[in-house]
């Protein structure tokens, strides 16, 4: 199995940090460990977490991408993510593994991880799309001091809150101190969706849907922007 990349994104615009992440959702063996608006938490992120890839927003206040990519450890590889084309020499010459211009497709993004996974010797890597988990019916998850079994099938959705997850069942929810990629990584891929960035929903317990949210009992889980796309391919809406 490809090993994880665990990257950062740093960008000063919220829209273009949710994009980003969620593209790179759908990438297996990549982990965001952290999205900065700035090289302030930018730096704080790499000194608190693992980090071995920076997507990185060139034209920002304060403190510019190009001037953060010059003060980190060599050992972080950089991507740029600009709107400005004309920044590309500058990011270049930093050694960059590679350069993405706004808006990014997620085509031209597996590429650079493609090319960063090459240039550090690392096994090429499939998409989500592609990649099919061992079959999985329960996993277990720390609350109240206790490991408890969660049976996939008893799951109608799970909720992110930060750094916590709120896993919602028919009878009890859980609340466990855990990251919704470490969880989806435990669900058999054929019976779950993700939808946003922060929910995964079960396929079993969708009542109906609209373009914008799922509905799912009584609660209405909203689709995000980055995910609408193959969540209406996957169920069945072109």
């Amino acid at each position: 199995m490809a090993e994880i990349i665990r990257c950062i994104i740093v960008d000063d615009e919220p829209v273009a940090r949710e994009i980003l992440e969620g593209l790179l959702e759908r990438i297996d063996s990549v982990s965001v460990v952290s999205s900065c608006k700035n090289a302030v938490e930018a730096f704080h992120a790499i000194n608190a977490e693992e980090v071995n890839l920076i997507f990185l927003d060139i034209a920002m206040p304060e403190i510019s991408g190009l001037s953060f990519a010059r003060s980190i450890n060599k050992e972080i590889k950089v991507i740029f993510t600009t709107a400005y084309r004309e920044y590309a020499v500058d990011g270049f010459d930093l050694q960059a593994v590679d350069y993405l211009l706004k808006p990014i497709s997620f085509e031209r993004l597996h590429q650079a991880i493609k090319k960063y996974r090459n240039e550090n010797s690392m096994t090429n890597i499939p998409t989500r799309e592609e990649f099919v988990p061992e079959k999985n019916d329960h996993f277990f998850v720390r609350s109240d001091r206790k490991m408890i079994k969660i049976n996939c099938s008893e799951i109608s959705y799970i909720e992110s809150l930060s750094d916590y997850l709120k896993i919602h069942m028919a009878d009890r929810t859980i609340i466990t101190r855990e990251t919704l990629s470490n969880i989806e990584a435990k669900l058999p891929q054929q019976d779950f969706m993700r939808v946003h960035r922060s929910f995964i929903v079960s396929m079993a317990y969708i009542d109906s849907f609209t373009n914008e949210y799922i509905e799912t009992g009584n609660h209405q889980i909203p689709i995000s922007r980055s995910y609408r796309e193959g969540v209406l391919r996957r169920l069945g809406k072109s």
